[in-house]
């Protein structure tokens, strides 16, 4: 499975190579959004992956960010989500092929750990 999530994300870094720059930028980004995940934004609850390698979890990383980007106090990282969708527009094809991801409910902070890992070992397999 984790050979699969790496040939996948090395596919879509190779289509979304402009956006590789981005990445560094995604990262930084994502580091304000969990230094500000405030009191009443870690009771939230997001499905999230027990196996950020699945190949299977991509898309439930997906869900949870527009979870995220529909919280008031996430509105001043608009350009974090536009960026991220352009990240999941070219992952468009495979998710498709997605089966079951096993997940649990977490809190914020923990959620976006997971998906700076998850972008970091995306930007590891597009270069």
């Amino acid at each position: 499975m984790r050979t699969h999530l790496y040939l996948l994300l090395l596919a879509a870094g190779i289509s979304a190579a402009p956006q590789l720059s981005s990445m560094a930028e995604l990262l930084t980004l994502l580091q304000q959004m969990w230094q500000s995940v405030t009191k009443d934004l870690q009771n939230l609850r997001i499905e999230t992956p027990d196996n950020i390698d699945d190949v299977n979890c991509v898309s439930t990383i997906f869900e949870g960010t527009e979870q995220l980007k529909t919280l008031p106090a996430m509105k001043r990282f608009s350009v974090f989500f536009q960026k991220l969708e352009r990240l999941k527009q070219s992952l468009a094809p495979s998710l498709a092929k997605e089966g079951e991801c096993d997940t649990e409910r977490k809190n914020a902070r923990i959620f976006i750990e997971k998906l700076m890992t998850f972008i970091r070992k995306a930007s590891k397999s597009a270069r």
